[in-house]
């Protein structure tokens, strides 16, 4: 059971549920860091980082007055997002859309509050969505993520690459969609292809409580680094994100769930314990954490 428990802490699996794509000929690990690309410290600091909170979508569009990246085989337009990391698990939906046969074909490089990578999608993670009745045709991926304890936020890269750019996504062409929506013999007609490019429009949309898989961060009694202090955090309105401060809460309260997160320990449930956790702290809830904290040390061979 203690093995268990770690193993939940350490282990990272891959990828699953994008809706209407299948990933199961990609063989990507999220944390194999071997080909993401080392972007300067320097870079990263003068990034502006737009945030989005949970049940929240953005979208930016990539053209010559966005955000420019010119290092290594990243050249050209990058969107970078903040998104909370004290919310629970993470589930992220990135959507690249194709418009006149042309698409930017994303990479996405995750970074903790220290700005380390932690993980690294590259751009034939992200698959073709053929075109629906509310839905254009686009290239689109889901991340899963975990935020490790002490995370207040999660950094992701949003990049094309040069590589990428020699690359083009076949299409399916519209006639062929409504009859295969509507049960008609498919016609036999050639499929438009979308050129990569270095412009386009890239949507992410952020959602908690999902079943993750990738942890971002370090755990506990793991070597510490020296932050990287990254550029702005830039609010769509331009004013600053209210945090609202939870009540105290009742002494009852907070031993149930202090007892509730040492049984779920006890048991090597640590994604029910981290539920519980996180409920504890909204609540207001001031040992938790440590309760949570000590009960893991203490499951440990």
């Amino acid at each position: 059971m203690k093995k268990k428990l770690l193993a939940l802490c350490l282990s990272v699996g891959l990828l699953a549920s994008i809706p209407a794509v299948s990933l199961a000929d990609v063989n990507i690990v999220p944390q194999d860091l071997s080909s993401a690309p080392n972007i300067a410290a320097s870079q990263l600091k003068q990034i502006s980082w737009l945030p989005v909170n949970s049940t929240e979508k953005q979208t930016v569009v990539l053209d010559k007055n966005s955000q420019i990246v010119n290092f290594g085989d990243i050249q050209g337009p990058i969107a970078a997002f903040s998104v909370p990391a004290n919310i629970g698990e993470l589930t992220i939906n990135l959507t690249s859309e194709i418009t006149k046969n042309r698409v930017y074909s994303p990479n996405v490089l995750v970074f903790d509050q220290d700005m380390t990578p932690f993980a690294y999608f590259p751009s034939q993670y992200f698959e073709y969505q053929a075109p629906g009745i509310m839905v254009a045709d686009s290239l689109r991926g889901t991340i899963k993520l975990t935020p490790a304890l002490g995370q207040k936020q999660l950094y992701l890269l949003v990049f094309t690459k040069t590589s990428d750019l020699a690359k083009t996504t076949t299409q399916l062409d519209p006639a062929k969609a409504y009859a295969k929506g509507a049960g008609n013999a498919i016609p036999d007609i050639p499929d438009p292809i979308a050129k990569h490019v270095t412009d386009g429009k890239v949507t992410l949309e952020v959602a908690s409580n999902s079943s993750s898989s990738v942890l971002v961060g370090a755990l506990f009694g793991s070597p510490t680094v020296s932050p990287i202090t990254v550029g702005d955090t830039v609010s769509v309105n331009n004013a600053p994100i209210a945090q609202s401060k939870p009540k105290p809460i009742l002494a009852g309260t907070e031993d149930y769930f202090n007892q509730a997160i040492t049984q779920a320990i006890g048991k090597g449930d640590i994604d029910g314990a981290l539920k519980l956790l996180d409920e504890a702290e909204r609540l207001g809830s001031t040992t938790a954490r440590s309760t949570f904290v000590q009960k893991v040390k203490g499951n440990q061979p």
